[in-house]
């Protein structure tokens, strides 16, 4: 890679970062045109089902692409899916060179981009910022890989690491602004995953307020149908997609009320809590790219100790609950040595009007 490459392909990069929430399950690519030095066309992939990054860039670009380089942050498809091949597209501009981020892992692709590029006398290179590519689409990389969404976890707690007071009282813990950023957080996600004793303690409705990109579904862990009929979780099922997850403990007659109000009632195994690894695999089934367990501990601690968090938004509020039974974040087996804690990178910190926001990948 040279310098100027690389400059390139990080505004590729940063126009990518534009389809967040927007395009899912489809990859995050943004695509520049570079002409003797000069910027002649840039875009990204904007919305699901509409042109790709590349067509967009060559849309911008008019006229001024022959013999110009492409610098695109996925390796271009080759396929006809919801959009004819993007290949198709370069090759009729007249590019003389393609410079990719990195490969396309999705079957049809996988490398096949790359190889009618240079068949067709196209100078092709890849892994130009292949690490940052690969860090911008990991939701997309974890679906096509391990068959489930990428997991993020949030919590807010006090800054003695409590997610609720010994009388389990824990509104509100982080103030107005950070509750703002959880909303855009959640507005980019495909479904909101709680316990039943969050649905028991809070009653929480788990939607993006405002509307945002994304109306993520809301999904509930419930083995034996404790989830009350008069919760605002089923009492909205019918505008906001809702899902229980429950076990064969859950009463034949539960799960047909639930259906009747327009709840999703899906059995899998399991005991004392639906089995995440179930849980995944349908979500995945689905094509759901960005999951977000927001808890209670007993979740977050089910899901850490699956090993199946990818990254982590905590809300830490500088103020003091003490109580040695209040609630940590975290419940669950645990690690038995901190030499086995699981450590983040990519650490990033914002104080949101005097909260500490940190958010990181595991």
């Amino acid at each position: 890679m040279n310098e100027t490459d690389g400059l390139w392909m990080k505004r590729a990069l940063e126009l990518a970062e534009r389809g967040r929430g927007h395009v899912e399950p489809n990859p995050l690519v943004g695509a520049v045109i570079v002409c003797d030095g000069q910027l002649v066309g840039e875009g990204w992939h904007q919305k699901y089902g509409q042109d790709h990054a590349e067509v967009n860039a060559l849309i911008a670009a008019g006229a001024n692409v022959r013999g110009a380089t492409l610098y695109v942050t996925l390796e271009p498809c080759c396929h006809h899916g919801k959009t004819p091949p993007c290949t198709d597209a370069v090759l009729a501009a007249g590019i003389t060179r393609v410079v990719a981020a990195m490969p396309d892992p999705f079957p049809l692709v996988a490398g096949k981009g790359a190889e009618i590029l240079r068949a067709a006398g196209i100078a092709v290179e890849v892994g130009v910022c292949e690490q940052e590519a690969r860090r911008l689409n990991s939701p997309y990389l974890t679906l096509l890989q391990k068959g489930r969404p990428y997991i993020h976890a949030k919590w807010a707690m006090t800054l003695d690491g409590k997610i609720a007071t010994r009388s389990r009282d824990s509104k509100w813990i982080s103030g107005e602004a950070s509750r703002r950023v959880v909303h855009d957080i959640r507005g980019r996600m495909d479904a909101i995953l709680v316990g039943i004793g969050t649905v028991l303690a809070d009653d929480p409705r788990l939607t993006a307020r405002p509307a945002h990109p994304r109306n993520p579904a809301r999904i509930v862990l419930d083995s034996k149908g404790r989830i009350p009929l008069e919760s605002q979780l089923v009492a909205t099922a019918r505008q906001v997609p809702t899902f229980v997850f429950t076990t064969a403990a859950m009463p034949e007659a539960k799960r047909e009320t639930l259906a009747a109000r327009g709840c999703g009632v899906e059995i899998v195994g399991g005991s004392p809590c639906p089995d995440p690894a179930e849980v995944l695999q349908r979500l995945g089934q689905w094509r759901f790219t960005n999951l977000l367990v927001e808890g209670g501990a007993g979740i977050l601690g089910t899901f850490l100790d699956a090993g199946v968090i990818d990254e982590v938004h905590v809300f830490i509020a500088p103020i003091l609950a003490g109580g040695q039974s209040a609630l940590s974040p975290i419940g669950g087996r645990g690690v038995e040595k901190i030499a086995g804690a699981l450590r983040l990178t990519k650490m990033e910190a914002e104080n949101i009007d005097g909260d500490l926001y940190l958010h990181g990948v595991i």
